[in-house]
């Protein structure tokens, strides 16, 4: 196994989720006090998800024209020059074309860095070594509200630092080499019906942390603020939910490796299930940084376990092609998520955002527990058109 190019590809995906954990929530932030209503401020956090659907379309085409290690460099770029734009040109409309420009470029970087790394790792380790970058991803998003409650919201800091570690990813990136090979077609979003129909409990799961990932640097700190908490200690909360993303994901990659990987993701739906729902009851009560704790490790067990899987299913190729697919997949429920919070936050129940969540984890229970839902899995991939 090749550890340097693994490590360099791994640290540039997460400087990336470092500089999201910064941006997300500062646009946020920055749109409610300058008196935006939630439904706003949920279209803006979905514009990104928009870019995701045209950018996993996109990324086959362009790999095979420009190469896959020159395309990451020059997408690298393209988020460097959008999140400085959103600091020299505040206006509502322009940040809005800049989310859906970011939203492809991330996009890119996301479906060939993981079709990168999980390819580069053998299936004995393949449990801890990617729960090791979805570990590293969560805590590199930890960091982001906790440098942003360091920084202040008021000034425009927060985007000229994402800026500088977006183009600190470029250059470590200019030092590897040999990402999956891919023609115009592996990553168009052709075969996404086939795969949904195969894998529903996957894609579900994909979506699902999707809709949480979005909603918990977006609308999750406008929802603690509108209870009563201040703005310095719902940043402190959101970074509890990501800690637990983070600091649980190795062990569960570790389990993957020793116990049925398929039992171990619905267990993660039953947990995401149960502190959606405590949520709202223990949200004024200690009881709430443990809830906050398994909300966040369930949700990133949903999303670590989906990429083992895809990752034991699927090799070459077809794994980029299942990697576009997921990209779209996380776009549906980028978009989604954060848009259906907004507007039923503001016109249903203050609480919507962990009530939505419990909904989708039932979803996702009702799909992992049918017959056969992974019987997929085990078997060589097979190319079903779309």
């Amino acid at each position: 196994m090749d550890w340097k190019t693994y490590s360099i590809v791994t640290a540039a995906v997460v400087i990336v989720g470092l500089a999201l954990g910064i941006t997300l929530p500062l646009v946020s932030l920055r749109l409610d006090q300058w008196g935006y209503d939630t439904f706003a401020i949920g279209v803006m956090a979905s514009m990104p998800a928009i870019g995701v659907l045209l950018g996993a379309r996109i990324t086959g085409r362009l790999a095979g024209l420009l190469g896959s290690e020159r395309l990451l460099r020059l997408v690298m770029l393209c988020s460097a020059v959008s999140v400085a734009l959103l600091a020299i040109l505040p206006s509502y409309p322009l940040w809005l074309l800049l989310r859906l420009l970011l939203g492809v470029s991330l996009t890119i970087t996301f479906v060939i860095g993981e079709s990168w790394i999980n390819q580069l790792v053998p299936d004995r380790l393949r449990g801890r070594l990617v729960a090791v970058y979805g570990s590293a991803f969560a805590i590199s998003q930890l960091c982001g509200p906790l440098l942003l409650g360091i920084i202040g919201t008021e000034a425009d800091t927060g985007f000229w630092l994402a800026t500088g570690l977006l183009l600190l990813g470029l250059f470590l990136l200019l030092w590897v080499a040999g990402a999956p090979k891919v023609d115009a077609d592996n990553a168009s979003g052709r075969g996404l019906k086939g795969f949904v129909r195969t894998l529903p409990a996957i894609a579900w799961a994909v979506m699902l942390f999707a809709a949480f990932e979005a909603m918990t640097l977006t609308l999750l700190p406008v929802y603690l603020v509108r209870e009563g908490f201040s703005q310095q200690l719902a940043l402190i909360m959101i970074s509890v939910v990501v800690i637990g993303d983070a600091a649980l994901q190795v062990p569960i990659g570790w389990l993957a490796d020793k116990v049925s990987r398929t039992t171990l993701f619905r267990s993660c739906g039953l947990v995401l299930l149960g502190s959606s729902l405590a949520m709202p009851l223990a949200l004024h009560s200690p009881l709430i940084w443990p809830v906050l704790v398994l909300f966040g490790a369930s949700a990133g067990g949903l999303y670590t376990l989906s990429l083992i899987l895809v990752g034991q299913r699927y090799r070459d190729d077809a794994l980029v092609r299942a990697n576009a697919h997921i990209a779209l997949l996380w776009g549906v429920g980028c978009l989604l998520g954060p848009a259906s919070t907004g507007a039923a936050s503001q016109w249903l129940s203050s609480h919507a955002l962990p009530m939505l969540m419990a909904a989708g984890a039932l979803v996702f229970i009702y799909l992992a527990w049918q017959r056969g839902a992974f019987t997929a899995v085990a078997v060589e991939p097979i190319d079903q058109p779309g």
